[in-house]
């Protein structure tokens, strides 16, 4: 049982809160502890509100009107599709001008890696060095991803490329892991997140930054030739990974014999840290320190003379086997459903997951076809990650995200900085994991200072903030159009009873709003 670990923050002391928003918080408690009412089918509103929640990350000005206007099965269609909808220029212009997203996974660890450190220089120095990537690069890649996750019209592509990076997550703060964390997330995630997904636990399986987060990069065949000084040893911790958290689930059928059989089969994947200060691609297959015995994987035979195609004949298994299907389609209905999967509707997304071995798309499409997603027994139901709720807050006000480092910040706060998660598993989507009253008086914080005008986060980095005269706070008004049936009519007509300069907060921290 791994540790439920969250970053340390203090407590925000309920005193310093209106006393309006401190209720807020009690009734939000209340709210989202209640049981779903079961009742008629969803209005046309209300459909584009749902899809808008679950296929995308809340509203944005105008996007209700526009999604049922074009109705939800044009919208879903269009979502599946994300290669058909362009980016708006300006939003590529600014992720083409964050250059650590254009450099190649060697050129990023030449440049910000160990090769870039002075031999001859101190150990305070050196220090200096490792911390570059940090203060240079961390930024850049946090950027483009809140970026693309506020902006973007692909908001299917980025729900599914957090839920993927999340599902095979890797930890920033291990030391080699920032230099690649950003290249990991552009190219071995977002371009599978709607397609197959052998193909996307391929590009995981081969990416460096999974390679060295999980140690497999060491990893070596016992007496192989290779197998000297740190790389001696076979490390188990990616096979056991790649079958718990990744591809089976801990109830998948495996064993321990399992576990260790795929170790030696991915014995010699590895980084080779020569042929990257050369430019070349990181991922390596050494033979040397290969386990060339037979095996027996999953009560398959596998010859060992057969190398690094071992290895793909192992994912090849992983990938189609029917304890693959149920666990992921599981996670999905978790997503996008309910907290609490139904059962009828994992089986029937893992009866499509197999039948067409593995297409993300076809399965999504099964999903949003279901009466379980449009049943009003989950609508509005899924209490919002601290990620979801910060980033459709953003979207809803149209904030546009200067900097970064504030938003991360808040994240931070909330306990789920961006890939900060520090063991395997990923951040919990569920409510359990994040409903708690100092949880709650945080969001209440940030919703009230992101309502007034003032936020650090639509302004560069140590500018100061606005004079009152000049502070645009948000619209109360705009805010209850933008999100149409989200607030109830009961819940606005309370909030339009409060001071004019504390509705726009009171919406953004309503219980209401903490649900999609």
């Amino acid at each position: 049982m791994r540790p439920f670990l969250r970053p340390s923050c203090q407590a925000i002391p309920p005193a310093t809160l209106p006393a309006l928003l401190r209720r807020q918080c009690l009734l939000l408690l209340l709210a989202c502890c209640a049981a779903s009412a079961v009742g008629a089918d969803l209005s046309p509103q209300e459909r584009a509100l749902h899809v808008l929640d679950r296929l995308a990350y809340g509203p944005r000005p105008g996007d209700l009107e526009q999604v049922e206007k074009m109705g939800v099965k044009r919208y879903i269609d269009q979502q599946l599709h994300p290669e058909r909808i362009p980016l708006p220029p300006d939003l590529q212009t600014r992720l083409d001008a964050l250059p650590g997203l254009q450099m190649t996974p060697a050129q990023l660890f030449v440049d910000y890696g160990p090769p870039s450190f002075d031999k001859n220089a101190s150990n305070e120095e050196k220090q200096a060095a490792r911390q570059r990537a940090a203060r240079e690069l961390t930024p850049q890649f946090h950027q483009a991803r809140l970026l693309q996750a506020t902006e973007s019209p692909r908001q299917l592509q980025e729900v599914m490329t957090e839920f993927w990076a999340n599902h095979f997550n890797v930890f920033e703060g291990k030391e080699w892991v920032r230099y690649w964390v950003g290249d990991y997330e552009k190219n071995a995630i977002r371009p599978y997140a709607l397609g197959n997904f052998r193909d996307l636990l391929g590009a995981v399986a081969h990416h460096p930054a999974m390679l060295y987060y999980i140690d497999n990069w060491l990893s070596s065949g016992a007496g192989t030739p290779g197998a000297r000084g740190r790389v001696k040893g076979l490390n188990e911790n990616y096979a056991r990974e790649l079958m718990e958290l990744h591809t089976l689930g801990v109830d998948g059928g495996y064993q321990q014999a399992d576990v260790v059989a795929l170790a030696r089969i991915l014995s010699g994947w590895t980084i080779d840290v020569n042929a990257m200060k050369g430019g070349a691609a990181p991922f390596s297959f050494d033979a040397r320190r290969h386990d060339a015995a037979p095996k027996v994987f999953l009560g398959r035979p596998l010859a060992g003379a057969s190398g690094y195609q071992e290895g793909e004949a192992a994912l090849d298994i992983l990938a189609n086997h029917p304890s693959t299907a149920r666990f992921i389609c599981t996670q999905l209905v978790q997503y996008f459903v309910a907290d609490k999967p139904d059962p009828a509707l994992v089986r029937q997304l893992s009866q499509k997951f197999l039948a067409t071995r593995g297409d993300i798309r076809a399965v999504l499409q099964t999903l949003f076809d279901s009466p379980q997603f449009w049943s009003r027994a989950n609508y509005q139901t899924q209490f919002k990650t601290p990620y979801q709720f910060v980033v459709s807050a953003l979207r809803a006000t149209a904030t546009p995200v200067v900097n970064g480092k504030a938003v991360n910040g808040a994240l931070g706060q909330f306990g789920m900085p961006l890939y900060g998660w520090l063991t395997p598993e990923g951040y919990k989507y569920s409510q359990e994991a994040w409903l708690n009253p100092d949880a709650l008086l945080r969001r209440i914080n940030f919703a009230g200072g992101l309502a007034g005008g003032k936020s650090p986060i639509a302004r560069a980095e140590g500018a100061p903030p606005p004079s009152n005269a000049d502070a645009r706070p948000a619209d109360p008004q705009q805010l209850l159009a933008t999100l149409g049936p989200a607030i109830t009519p009961d819940n606005a007509a309370r909030i339009a009873g409060a001071p004019g300069n504390l509705q726009a907060g009171l919406i953004l921290g309503s219980p209401d709003f903490m649900k999609r």
